[in-house]
């Protein structure tokens, strides 16, 4: 990798010179970052813990995942969707997007270097980067690998590790119980009642794939949730909502978007989907709660297929007693209960991020700290809130770039002189 130097410490730690940013995470944001630093000839290294780019899709997803917002609201920067793709593109098309997008942009991270901490050396003004891991290099079996430069870009997401609620009797249960980053097909569910506890995007479409393959769920639904069809007259809402906001104020936006989803499916709390209070374009803005787009799930809840239930009191084996008193019989749990972010295990001395793990400065103003430190993918927008960051970011730090590279020209030539 172009704009490294490396040297070996007295203690044996292998220390890495980034003459550019240390950009953690090879995920979409990550990528998108360093696809636009390489367009400014900015060197970079890209510090990844898996074996592969965009591990989450590649490797914690089920497969029947799409994408649910149309293909132009995903798509990465200085590089477009194939033309022959469709609107909506699944999980395999996406992962082959990446692929050839950092095939096409020549980004090379280095894999299986899990970053155990960052932090900004005052006296030095830099960042020191520990990752644990085999080094990618053939030949090179080091564990410990530090990492030093100008700048950091985190860009390991919202969703780096998945949330795992504490349930009373769990032990006891005897079922199978996994997270959905570990659900691939509802093929291994067949005949089997099945409890999905979430009901956002992930837990919808899951028990709409188990319905596919003849099992029988129950899904959680705790919470009031805004669904929304996924599309009104052929146009995607997502779309529609853009517009919306362009023209009308949020409130008036929200209005619209409520009575549109009326018309198209009727009145979804008779079926235990108590919607918020709140607009679904407020929730968004406030708490970046995603609404449901629905992609047929409301049907089977509609036909009795899926079993709406309400919160979880506690488990007994083979048996799942609810907060209304029912009791089911239950042979598996799936928990579609989310994601967050991971960057408080290992960034440290920095208050530009909360406790949970995302700048604490509302979009647009996430995406920049202070000491040389970036944050890609933490907008609660998705893929087209990661693009936007990794522009800025690019741009900020190519300037900052030409401006160090500017001045040591100048040195070396009264040098020379």
């Amino acid at each position: 990798m172009a704009g490294l130097t490396e040297q070996y410490d007295f203690l044996s730690r292998r220390c890495v010179w980034v003459n550019g940013p240390i950009i953690v995470g090879a995920g979409p944001s990550g990528l998108a970052v360093a696809a636009c630093l390489r367009e400014k000839d900015v060197p970079f290294v890209i510090l990844e813990r898996a074996d592969c780019i965009a591990s989450l899709w590649q490797k914690r997803t089920y497969d029947r995942l799409k994408l649910h917002l149309p293909k132009q609201f995903c798509q990465l920067p200085m590089l477009p969707f194939p033309e022959d793709y469709p609107e909506y593109p699944s999980r395999k098309q996406f992962i082959d997007y990446l692929e050839s997008y950092a095939k096409h942009f020549k980004l090379s991270p280095r894999f299986n270097q899990s970053v155990q901490s960052a932090k900004y050396d005052e006296t030095s003004e830099l960042w020191r980067v520990r990752a644990a891991g085999a080094c990618a290099e053939p030949g090179n079996v080091s564990a410990d690998v530090e990492y030093i430069g100008r700048w950091l870009v985190v860009a390991t997401g919202e969703n780096a590790e998945e949330v795992v609620p504490e349930l009373e009797g769990l032990e006891e249960f005897g079922g199978d119980v996994k997270h959905v980053c570990d659900y691939k097909s509802g093929e291994a569910y067949r005949g089997k009642r099945v409890l999905v506890v979430g009901c956002g995007n992930s837990g919808m479409e899951v028990s709409l794939d188990l319905c596919d393959h003849d099992a029988s769920p129950s899904m959680v639904i705790r919470d009031s949730v805004h669904v929304l069809p996924r599309e009104v007259l052929g146009k995607s809402t997502f779309e529609l909502a853009i517009l919306l906001m362009k023209w009308l104020p949020l409130w008036l936006a929200d209005k619209i978007l409520l009575v549109l989803a009326w018309l198209v499916l009727g009145n979804v709390e008779r079926f235990g989907l108590r919607r918020p209070s709140a607009g679904p374009l407020e929730l968004k803005n406030t708490q970046g709660k995603t609404p449901v787009l629905d992609i047929g799930a409301l049907g089977k809840i509609r036909s009795g297929d899926i079993n709406v239930v309400p919160g979880i009191k506690r488990l007994s084996p083979g048996k799942v007693e609810l907060v209304d008193g029912r009791l089911l019989d239950v042979d598996s749990i799936i928990l579609a209960t989310g994601y967050r972010s991971n960057v408080p295990q290992w960034l440290q001395g920095c208050d530009f991020f909360s406790k949970d793990g995302v700048p604490k400065s509302p979009f647009p103003n996430g995406w920049k700290g202070k000491s040389g430190l970036y944050a890609v993918g933490f907008t609660r927008r998705g893929l087209s809130g990661a693009s936007s960051d990794a522009v800025r970011t690019a741009m900020d730090i190519g300037r900052l770039w030409g401006e160090e590279t500017n001045v040591a020209k100048r040195i070396f030539a009264c040098h020379r002189r």
